[in-house]
This record gives structure tokens, sequence and C-alpha cells, in this order.
């Protein structure tokens, strides 16, 4: 009998502990209706003289704040209550004298259950180790020299952008790499860096490729690795956000003092700036990394996540749950953390991770506040969820309803898949791997989405109809990090073709991609052929299959060179990057098809498009296995692009009647008048 009522004391202990740290897993009541606090300064605001803090919290019946001296380990050295404010649900207290160098924790007691355990706070800006309790700083110590003059680089129009998606411990890891700091922020404020075989590395090579924007994977504080072993090699991509508002501690030089990830951080985007380069961060506020356990549940309950009608989670994300954007809370911290992130760090630009998830009139609301901020911040992701959501379809920021977006662009899934196949069908071929059929996929690509006479909307791979209104809203690319590098899935796809084919295939694909409408964007190391050795999902894969393998430059310099070349004709002509639909109709001519042969895509960028000074150009692609005989339009025409050089100094004339295009090839021609 003692046992058995040891049993269930012992159940009930640890019930009491679960639900202790996680917090109940269902919420029943899903209204919320809570007042709303209307001001911008919400967290810790730092003076000399004293501190004022502030916490959003209506459903708590108590919130107190600890001070501490370190990150972690030790007793507070003091502990305040906060005064409630009933009618904003605001929670706040003023501390006297200089806490900069301080932490600090908040916790809430909730009805019926009592105190729960301390977090930081939801706006925390800086945080010691493992992101566990917040930092008091003073934001000017953290501002590296000549931060002051810091300047974006120029930017006309978003089809001019070419992004460039980069992890950044990939960047640097690699001994390969020449950098010093390995994994680290400060690996791109290092010049002068080569590989073994001379070639040059880190900034230098950004520089010399020519892409405009870095597009950093997640870079904020999260989750997965633990800041307090940095020796210990741990990889993740970082989709498991912790702390939205400050800087992930991991790629910094000490991660026990918020105020060094930060200063690096700034250098790091003071680096690029000053060598031509804007940056993208790429935010996850679709979902948090715990549910339980977040910073959010630990502040006010239920009210930042979806949930089903029984109560329980909604998790469109896959990782466990998904935020609820519509709720105005919600929509005012992720409004604010993407301005403050402009602000505080000089950000160009922001990717949504599942954008999907989110309610189209938050992102409209991110658009309006960063653009009254900076009219050129671009602002793109991705128009999918990972599953379901209780959130309505129309009122999703979806790549149907990308028209309803007011400055918001969306991979497209179209003209990606379109090229290399199936995203989810390994074996399954693009156009650039020799599969027939996917014509019209790929003229949907090369018009951005948009609507175009000449494209057959029945016949396109995921979209019967167009989804951009305008071309700048279309992400045009062939991979990224998710799934397998372009490599990888070549070789899956096209098990017996021989190297020399594989690389006709990648070229091909990069020269639809940077030949097409939209916004160009690339995977960084596709220009040296990047492979995670065949490993499809490498979020938490060690270094050495996530790396930059910077002996590739060399190897493949063949590559490496004709990627350049496609990024330099595209910054040199205006044509394939038109700034308007109606513009692309005007001055864009599909060619008719030749027989049945479905592998080609032939057209005419003609009368000057977007003033560019070739009046007509010709543009062919061929994705099939054999040589194709193209009939040419009438005129004397120079090639500028084939399947090995790009030169628009060629002085390679074709005059008469045809030419042939080699298997699995492109071109381009000038017409000359």
């Amino acid at each position: 009998m003692m046992f058995r009522l040891f049993l269930v004391l012992l159940f009930l202990l640890v019930f009491a502990v679960f639900m202790r740290l996680f917090g109940q897993n269902k919420h029943p009541q899903t209204e919320f209706n809570y007042p709303v606090y209307e001001g911008s300064d919400l967290g810790i605001t730092y003076t000399p003289s004293g501190c004022s803090f502030k916490v959003w919290s209506p459903s708590s019946d108590a919130v107190r704040l600890h001070l501490y001296a370190a990150g972690e380990g030790g007793l507070p050295e003091r502990t305040y209550d906060l005064l409630p404010d009933k009618s904003s649900g605001l929670w706040q207290t003023q501390i006297s004298g200089d806490q900069k160098g301080r932490y600090y924790t908040i916790q809430i007691q909730r009805p019926n259950i009592g105190w729960i355990d301390e977090t930081p706070d939801p706006y925390a800006k800086a945080v010691g180790v493992n992101g566990r309790r917040a930092q008091i700083v003073d934001p000017s110590d953290t501002d590296p020299a000549g931060w002051d003059q810091d300047k974006r680089p120029d930017l006309i129009h978003p089809t001019d952008i070419v992004l460039y998606e980069l992890h950044v411990r990939d960047f640097s890891s690699n001994a390969n790499s020449g950098l010093k700091n390995k994994g680290k922020y400060l690996a791109f404020t290092e010049t002068g860096s080569r590989s073994p075989e001379g070639e040059s590395t880190g900034i230098d090579h950004l520089m010399d490729l020519g892409i405009t924007h870095v597009h950093l994977l997640p870079v904020f504080d999260y989750r997965s690795v633990d800041e307090s072993r940095p020796a210990d090699g741990q990889y993740n991509w970082g989709y498991d956000p912790e702390n939205y508002n400050t800087p992930e501690g991991s790629y910094a030089t000490n991660a026990t003092d918020g105020a060094v990830r930060i200063r690096e951080f700034k250098q790091m985007v003071l680096s690029l700036h000053q060598n031509g380069i804007r940056v993208v961060m790429d935010v996850v506020y679709n979902h948090t990394g715990a549910t339980g356990g977040s910073v959010f549940e630990r502040t006010v309950p239920g009210y930042y996540y979806r949930q089903r009608p029984d109560g329980s989670y909604s998790d469109a994300s896959a990782c466990g749950n998904e935020t609820a954007s519509e709720r105005p809370m919600v929509r005012k911290y992720i409004v604010e953390s993407v301005l403050y992130w402009a602000r505080e760090y000089h950000i160009d630009g922001f990717r949504f991770d599942l954008m999907g998830i989110h309610d189209i009139e938050t992102m409209n609301a991110v658009t309006t506040a960063l653009h009254e901020f900076d009219p050129t911040i671009f602002v793109y992701g991705e128009g999918w969820t990972a599953g379901s959501s209780p959130l309505p379809d129309e009122q999703r920021a979806l790549k149907a309803n990308v028209a309803r977006l007011d400055a918001t662009a969306a991979f497209s899934d179209d003209i990606r898949d379109g090229l290399r196949g199936h995203v989810f069908t390994h074996t399954d071929p693009g156009f650039a791997s020799g599969k027939p059929g996917l014509a019209e996929s790929i003229k949907f690509g090369i018009v951005a989405s948009t609507q175009h006479p000449q494209v057959d909307y029945s016949k396109v791979k995921y979209s019967q109809k167009p989804w951009a209104r305008e071309p700048w809203q279309t992400i045009t690319y062939v991979s990224c990090h998710d799934n397998h590098t372009l490599w990888d899935r070549l070789a899956v796809t096209n098990p017996t073709a021989s190297e020399s084919d594989r690389i006709r295939m990648h070229k091909l694909a990069h020269a639809v991609v940077f030949t097409s409408q939209g916004v160009a964007f690339m995977h960084a190391g596709e220009e040296m052929l990047r492979t995670k050795h065949g490993v499809e999902n490498s979020y938490n894969a060690p270094d050495s299959i996530n790396w930059l393998d910077w002996s590739r430059k060399m190897e493949y310099n063949d590559v490496y060179t004709y990627t350049k070349g496609l990024i330099t004709l595209r910054k040199n002509h205006p044509a394939f990057r038109m700034t308007s639909a109606a513009m692309i109709r005007d001055h864009l001519e599909f060619l008719p098809a030749y027989g049945s042969d479905d592998h080609a895509v032939s057209y005419l960028l003609k009368n000057n498009a977007n003033g560019d000074s070739w009046k007509t150009i010709l543009v062919i692609i061929n994705g099939g296995p054999k040589g194709h005989y193209f009939k040419l339009p009438s005129g004397r025409w120079r090639i500028v692009l084939d399947e090995n050089t790009i030169d628009e100094n060629n002085l390679r004339y074709l005059s008469g009647e045809g030419t042939a295009l080699p298997p699995i090839s492109a071109m381009v021609l000038v017409k000359v008048e």
C-alpha cells in the first residue's frame, strides 16, 4: 500500500514539475481578448542613472524581475516587484543607478499555478551565454569605429538584386578558407584571404563574384547550439528561435558577454557594406524552438501561438508550434523586431521562413514600417507552410496570395522544380537534366510568374495562373540550403551521366536563373559545384558536410568563371531585370517551338528592353540530351554566351538560316544592327 502511495505521489510530483517547466499543453481560450499596449518601449530602457523596465503580461497575477551579476549561475542580487497597469496589460518598474553589464530575468505568477520558471523578456536586446538571461548594455558601447558613417550600398530597383544565401559557419570553418576567425562574424571583416591553391576566399571572393546581397541563415539567438562549448564544433542552421532581438552567440568570440556579439555582428555588417554588399537576415517568426519553455509562453501563456479547436497547439511549421501573427501584440512584436534590426544593425532585407504561416495584414504592416524607414529594404519569403494551419488560406501570405502583398516577394518553386525536378522526388529530373514537357514551366519562370500572353498556364508545373503582379515579387532560383545542393541533386537524378554532362546541366540551370526576369538568388558555393556529399537535410550535420570547400574553386574554375560571367552579364544588361510586368509583355517575345521538340525554349528581348544598350537579344535554351538546330531570325547575330564562354565582346558572328545548339546548353546572341 505504501509503495502504491509512493508511486502516486511520485507521479504527481513529476507531473507538477512538467507543468511548471512546460506550462499547459492546451489553451481552450483562443480569443485572448487582452488589452493592447500601444507604446514602443517594452523591455529595458537604459541610462547611466537608471533603467526602466516594462513587460506586457496581461494574464499574470504578479511579475517580478531578478537582477544577476552573471549570465548563468548564482542567486539574484536583487528582486523587484513590478507594478501593474490593468488597462494595458503592462507591468513596470524603475531601477536606479548604473546597471550596465548586469543580467536579468522576469518571472510571472500564473493564476492557480503559481510562479513559473524565469525567462528573459521577449524584447531583450542582449543576452548572456545560451540566452538564458537578458543583459543590460549601453547600445552606444556596441558600435564599432565608423558605425555612425555606415551607408547602405546603392540599390536602384529590387530586380537589380543578386542574392547569395550563406551560413555564417559555412563561410569560414574550413581550414582551406584561409580565414582566421573560423565560424565567426569577424571572418567577414578579413580581406586578402586565399585558399591553398592561391584563389581568393572570404569577402574578396564575394566581391569578385559580383553578388549584391548576402542572405545570412538565422543569426538571431537560437537554441540548438550550446554557446558554453565553442570548441566542440557544434552545428545547426538555426531555425529554432530563442531570443529574436539579439545575435547568436556561437558566432561571436565571446558568448558570455552580450555586448561582444552585438559589436562583432555590427562589424560584419559594416565590412560588407564597405565592400558594396548588402545584408539580408533570414528570420523565423513563424515558430519558436521550444513551446512550453519558450520566452513567449513564460510571459503570456498561450497568446503568441495558434491553437486548434481543442486548444492544442497547431503546427504548420512542423516544429511543434506556430505563432499567431494575426493577434495584435504578436503582429506588433514582429513589426517592431524587424524595424529594430533595420535601425540598430543596419540590416538591408529580411527573408521570412515559412511566410505562409503569417497573415497578409502582418506582412503588409512589416513592409510598410520598413519602407517608411528605408524604401530600399527588401522583404521576401517562402510562400508556403510545412503543415496545415487553422488560419484560413485566404488570410495567409501564401504564394497564391502574393498579389495581395504590398511589397513582398516569394520564392518560385515553379522555376526551381521546373529546372531540377520535384523537390521531394529525388530521382525526378528537371528541364536542365533532360526531362521533356517542362517548357511552359520554364517560360513561366522566365517571365517571373507574371501575366504573359505567350505562356500556357495550364501546362505550368504548379501554378495555373500568374501569382506575381510585378517581376520583383518573384525570387528566381534553382537551389538553396534546403534539400540537396544542385550538384548533388544532379548526381541523384542522372546517376549514369558523366561529370562533364552534369557540369553542363549545372551551367544550364544557372544560365536560366540569371537570364530570367525577377530577383536572382543562388545558394552559396554553387559557383564551385558545392557538394554536401549526398546529405539532403544537413541542418545539424557537421562542418565537414556543410562548409564551403574552397579547393573546389580551383578544381572547377571554369564553373566559377561561368557563374561570375552570368552575374556580370545580368548586371551589365537591364533587359534581364525588367522592372514591371507591362515592360516584360512589351519587350519579351517567345519564339515558336520547332515540331515536337519541347526540350527547347527561345525568346527575344527587343527594342532596348529596360533601356538596354543592346537593341535585340536572342536567348536559346536547350535542356535536351541531343543537339538542336535553331532557325535564326533574320539578320546578323553575335554570340555573347554559349555553353563554355561568356564574352560580351566576342566577335563570333552568325547569319543565314540557323545554328546548331549543343545538347544541355544555352546561347545568348545580340543582333548586329
